[in-house]
């Protein structure tokens, strides 16, 4: 049965000035009727990942949030530097909805059967826009939650567990056997490690600090490389040589450890080189850049010879250049593996108007491991 009631609430915007100021608040939206193959969802829960905080704050300080207006009604303002509003052209002035991905239960629904099947189940989904109190979306932008599961436990089906998975099978068709992960210890890297363990693979972790090695080892990670250690370099090449690891997915982006990756493979490499070449190895080493923790320039000194790649990597160019099959191949895994190798952690549930809150931007804004927020858009 269609519901044909009008769902109308709060959604996130942000928005940069043209003057260099960032404003982030809170609009009113009608929800607009669902199409026939379209179901109208009510939002119980949306995870703050990285590449949402890029879109909720872009290149704004995020030591300079203040937060103006009403407690009912509260905007948080930022300051962008001149330099970095460069890069903000495109956006100007363009009150943007932000969220990535959600989950939460079906109220309303289109006309096709497909939507009408949706009619209260609960959901996870993806498209953009979830920060908000309902969204209106299409059928095949849903994944069906088993009975009974929450929506916080499926807040998170798309983005962390579909990259996870998109890492091991970019892995496989370009014909490595091994792979390196960076800021491994975060909700991510620990579904990776998961997935590899489960699959076999060998994988190389590379954290910060030592309770993140602990971490990892104690949920079974075997290559656990601590880059804040004075030995370090040596003991990646070390888990390098042991795993044969030739391409890597780097979180951080900037400074030099995607350097630092490609130099220790091509020690790893040289170790079982069986003749001497002044252009180094001739096995292919690959960094795909897929995050920017440090948004600082990318250094690298060319001491790995002339066999390598540094590229960007992302999750929706992927998903479109593996076809529909692959895709939905990868999302039944996730559901199937929903409370195991792709269960979230997170450190507090918050509402809409909590996002705004300077003391909460503070936490989630660090994009931390052990600072994942999950906004209950329906929370009070």
């Amino acid at each position: 049965m269609i519901n044909s009631e009008t769902y109308s609430g709060p959604q996130l915007r942000s928005c940069i000035l043209a003057s260099g100021k960032l404003e982030i608040s809170l609009v009113n939206v009608d929800t607009p009727a669902p199409a026939s193959d379209e179901v109208v969802v009510r939002v119980e829960a949306t995870p703050i990942n990285p590449s949402d905080i890029g879109l909720l704050f872009g290149a704004a300080d995020i030591s300079t949030a203040k937060s103006i207006g009403t407690a009912t009604n509260p905007v948080v303002t930022c300051q962008i530097s001149a330099g970095a509003m460069k890069s903000m052209a495109g956006r100007l002035d363009q009150s943007l909805p932000v969220g990535n991905e959600g989950a939460g239960v079906v109220v309303a629904s289109g006309g096709s059967s497909a939507a009408q099947a949706l009619l209260g189940k609960t959901v996870a989904m993806i498209g953009g826009a979830m920060y908000a109190k309902y969204r209106s979306i299409r059928v095949d932008q849903c994944l069906v939650l088993p009975d009974g599961t929450r929506p916080s436990k499926g807040a998170s089906c798309f983005v962390n567990p579909l990259t996870a998975l998109g890492m091991v099978e970019t892995m496989h068709r370009d014909g490595h056997r091994a792979l390196v992960h960076t800021a491994a210890a975060s909700n991510l890297g620990q579904m990776l490690n998961r997935i590899c363990i489960k699959d076999g693979i060998a994988l190389v972790n590379i954290v910060r600090k030592p309770e993140q090695v602990v971490l990892l080892k104690d949920i079974g990670a075997q290559y656990v490389c601590n880059s804040s250690a004075p030995s370090f370099l040596d003991d990646l090449t070390e888990a390098l040589v042991a795993t044969g690891a030739t391409v890597a997915f780097d979180a951080t982006g900037g400074g030099k450890l995607a350097g630092q990756i490609l130099s220790c493979m091509e020690a790893a490499l040289s170790r079982t080189a069986t003749e001497y070449s002044r252009y180094g190895t001739n096995i292919h080493k690959q960094i795909y850049l897929y995050g920017g923790l440090d948004p600082s320039p990318t250094e690298f000194h060319r001491n790995f010879g002339f066999s390598w790649g540094i590229g960007g990597w992302l999750l929706f160019p992927f998903l479109q250049k593996i076809g529909p099959e692959v895709s939905q191949r990868m999302r039944q895994r996730v559901a199937d593996e929903l409370t195991t190798t792709f269960a979230s952690q997170y450190t507090k549930e918050i509402s809409l108007l909590e996002a705004l809150q300077p003391d909460n931007i503070a936490a989630y804004g660090l994009r931390a491991t052990g600072t994942k927020f999950l906004i209950n858009p329906n929370k009070v």
